[in-house]
């Protein structure tokens, strides 16, 4: 066994690996970029390695700084979790050479599967279910065209290097077919170097199910069961889960056995995974083999007890899996929710700074276990008051929740996601919220195209209505009086009007946009410390009385207790707004900014002339943090509706801002190299 490996990666991955390394006793190397110097894994690990600037390719893409470094350090093999050089057949084949082992396939098993055509074409000679569609690089539209036509439509245009959604496209007719084997083609020429692109046919309502599977140098493979990834957002995973919802056990065990054919064919030896994409009558069809780990890899770990980076680790160590596929469990149901940096409510665009707040929910499951234990885990490379830097993918922890069922499993990571702090950066837990919450889901009937079809204009707060709005309105009253209370006691007899009273009536302002308010009036009954708290909201339908009590401290964000003798978990903010009275509650990911005041005060605050922002429909405003990386206009030029702007570079997307009407550029108020914020002004017109 190795005594000491290094970890080519970055974030939550370089801290997976190293838990799992401390717990088999072997000593870690950590690699960073500047951009990394205080990172998590950086402290994690026992030594560290600097690799460069931030940007990838000056960093974690330098193949030659890393085997100088695991040279350098000692480190007798390197594990390249996920993305950056985790799936280089070049880079692989380069640590054999070196005589540094590579915990991952060899490399001609990478290289047989890295390529999308040269696959599909191995996986038809081991007989793998595969997509109808041509096999071999197109030359020109209008070739692509005509394959199209021949397939039948819809067909999904394809880069051959491609991933992580970029190179693909789906056409519906001719101009779509041309159109889109153009985008793809020049996409993948930039993305990957490599500019071939084939055409397969579209399956519809499809889902994306993956087989996980181990084999080692001895000849032995076995599958681990399935995952369901078919909540995706512009093909990137959001949600994934195992086993299925959707599959029988049949399928399963079909599915399995060609994932093994594949792999085998192969000689494949780690963990890898086989994707399939499955229609609605469970017909299945090969898409890929990922020749790595998964980001989702720890939902297969909770349903089958097993570590899979500790499996990776002793089959490059050269032992024999310890157990057959007879031996492999299925134990209750795993759910993962990628919690990313980004905000929902503003086209998921990128939100980069600093973690003023991170505050995981409590987990009993950890890293680097061997459990099919139910409870709450937390996959992250993030620390409270750390950076979430522009260059890297926007993702800032994995939320794994195991549960006995998945009604129980959905329940729990409902009750999860409400008690995960994160201020400083938006994320995309109310997201995550709706989605849980919808009843489609809940039913297990969705696929790949879900979130297309129910968030087609966008993620709205209204796509996240809670199930009793009145209760966060009482809940914001409780909170007000815990204030009031501790204003009281500190000031004493100074305060004379705080002192705390047996009841009080109150008025609850929940704010709307553009000034459109709504008020209800509340009377909060105080009872000894240790009751729950009566709270009584005077409706129109009549009176609605909330028991609520809450344990929290001051500072705390997260808030636990029971509401009528249920238990719940909820956030709050004070102060975090313009307006320093506003309590925001969350929970379930419905947000409420409320103002609680005596009655009075509510009748004057209703006369109040609602402030309009400033009109900004002038400027073109950067939509989110970023760098700019172009400005494509210059004072006194005439620009057309549509024509571009501005580009705007963070977490790796690059994005493109245009004109929304005609005009006349006045003032370019920013260059190029700047580092921008939200809402700064790029470009105002005249």
């Amino acid at each position: 066994m190795f005594t000491k490996i290094l970890i080519a990666n970055r974030g939550e991955i370089a801290c997976r690996v190293i838990a799992t390394a401390k717990k088999m006793g072997i000593a870690t190397v950590a690699v960073y970029s500047d951009a990394d110097r205080h990172a998590r894994h950086v402290s994690l690990a026992d030594e560290a390695v600097r690799l460069g600037p931030p940007p990838s390719r000056e960093s974690y893409l330098l193949a030659d700084k890393i085997i100088e470094a695991a040279k350098q350090t000692g480190a007798q093999a390197i594990h390249p979790g996920y993305g950056f050089l985790s799936e280089n057949e070049a880079f692989a084949k380069r640590c054999e050479e070196e005589g540094i082992t590579f915990i991952g396939p060899k490399h001609y098993s990478i290289a047989a599967m890295g390529d999308k055509i040269a696959s599909k074409k191995l996986a038809d000679s081991a007989r793998v279910s595969t997509i109808p569609g041509y096999n071999d690089p197109i030359a020109t539209p209008s070739q692509a065209v005509e394959i199209a036509k021949g397939i039948g439509y819809p067909v999904m245009i394809k880069a051959s290097a491609g991933g992580g959604g970029k190179g693909l496209r789906v056409a519906f007719n001719d101009k779509e077919a041309f159109e889109g084997f153009t985008a793809c083609q020049n996409e993948a020429r930039n993305s990957f170097g490599d500019d071939r692109v084939f055409i397969e046919k579209f399956v519809e309502q499809p889902r994306h199910i993956e087989i996980q599977v181990l084999g080692d140098a001895h000849g032995n493979v076995v599958y681990l069961n399935e995952r369901e990834c078919s909540i995706q957002r512009r093909h990137q995973k959001v949600i994934e889960e195992a086993p299925s919802p959707f599959i029988s056990d049949e399928t399963r065990r079909a599915m399995g056995e060609q994932a093994v054919a594949l792999a085998k064919a192969v000689k494949y030896q780690s963990a890898g995974t086989v994707e399939f994409v499955v229609g609605k009558d469970q017909d299945f069809y090969f898409l890929e083999m990922n020749t790595r780990l998964q980001v989702e890899h720890p939902v297969t770990e909770l349903i089958t007890g097993l570590d899979l980076v500790e499996q990776m680790i002793r089959v490059a160590a050269g032992e024999k899996l310890s157990f057959t596929q007879a031996d492999v469990k299925k134990i209750g149901w795993a759910i993962e929710c990628r919690i990313n940096a980004e905000d929902p409510f503003r086209s998921f665009l990128p939100s980069t700074g600093r973690l003023v707040r991170f505050d995981p929910p409590a987990q009993n499951l950890f890293q680097g276990q061997a459990t099919t234990d139910v409870g709450v885990r937390v996959d992250t490379g993030v620390i409270d008051g750390g950076e979430i830097p522009m260059f890297y993918d926007s993702m800032i922890a994995k939320l794994i929740v195991h549960g006995t069922d998945r009604n129980d499993a959905i329940a729990r990571m409902r009750e999860a996601l409400n008690g995960f702090v994160i201020q400083g950066v938006q994320s995309n837990i109310p997201f995550q919220a709706a989605l849980l919450a919808h009843p489609k889901f809940i039913a297990g009937d969705f696929n790949t195209g879900f979130i297309a079809e129910h968030y087609a204009h966008g993620f709205r707060a209204e796509d996240v209505p809670h199930q009793d709005p009145h209760f966060l309105q009482a809940l914001a009253a409780h909170l007000h009086m815990f204030y009031r209370n501790r204003a009281s006691g500190l000031q004493g007899q100074f305060w004379e009007g705080f002192k705390r009273l047996p009841r009080r009536d109150f008025s609850v302002c929940v704010l709307g946009e553009v000034g459109h308010n709504s008020y209800t009036r509340v009377t909060v009954d105080e009872t000894p410390p240790g009751q729950a708290t009566p709270i009584t909201l005077h409706l129109d339908e009549g009176d609605k009385t909330y028991l609520i009590s809450v344990d929290r401290e001051l500072g705390d964000a997260r808030i636990t207790g029971t509401v009528n003798g249920q238990p719940f978990t909820a956030q709050m903010e004070r102060g975090k707004t313009k307006n320093p009275l506003v309590i925001r509650v969350i929970h379930n990911g419905t947000r409420l900014d409320a103002i609680v005041m005596h009655p009075r005060t509510a009748e004057l605050h209703r006369l109040m002339p609602y402030k309009a922002p400033p009109d900004m429909s002038k400027f073109v405003l950067s939509p989110m943090p970023g760098l700019l990386v172009q400005v494509a206009v210059q004072p006194g030029q005439e620009v057309k509706a549509g024509e571009r702007v501005a580009v705007i570079e963070a977490m790796k997307m690059e994005n493109v801002l245009f004109a929304s009407a005609d005009g006349v550029v006045k003032e370019v108020k920013a260059q190029t190299g700047d580092s921008l914020a939200v809402d700064q002004a790029i470009v105002e017109f005249e």
